[in-house]
């Protein structure tokens, strides 16, 4: 990524902080499994904790961007660990991918433009290909 993408990502991350985590990952994973239902039975059927988690891991990625080789060797290498045992596949990355995108579109409004939507592009395809490279 760009620096100024990295900016910019964690600029419209800073916005969606001041939302209630649980109304984020609500969108999100109504999105998701609206989307692809078959994709419900990896999650447990209380979702709270999961919207927190989501919200957590997003900011603990996006405020180390700036530090992107740290990530992919510790942090994120042992997400994709975890998520390869939850069963999760290659072709997942998409679909999360696709609803995230949607989430980040709807929750930052007139915020979002191609710019913004470029930059969280081309972050979440950095960190999937990152995923899916140590899975």
């Amino acid at each position: 990524m760009k620096p100024e993408q990295i900016k910019l990502v964690k600029k419209t991350w800073k916005i969606l902080m001041g939302i209630d985590p649980k109304i984020i990952g609500d969108a999100f994973y109504a999105k998701l499994f609206t989307d692809q239902p078959a994709l419900r039975r990896m999650f447990p059927s209380e979702m709270d904790k999961q919207y927190v988690k989501l919200v957590d891991m997003l900011s603990s990625i996006i405020m180390s961007l700036d530090h992107a080789p740290t990530i992919e060797s510790s942090e994120l290498v042992a997400m994709s660990k975890r998520h390869t045992g939850y069963g999760v596949k290659t072709e997942h990355y998409t679909m999360v991918g696709n609803a995230l995108l949607w989430t980040l579109k709807k929750g930052l409004g007139s915020e979002w433009n191609e710019e913004t939507e470029k930059a969280w592009s081309d972050c979440y395809q950095s960190l999937a290909d990152t995923m899916i490279k140590n899975s």
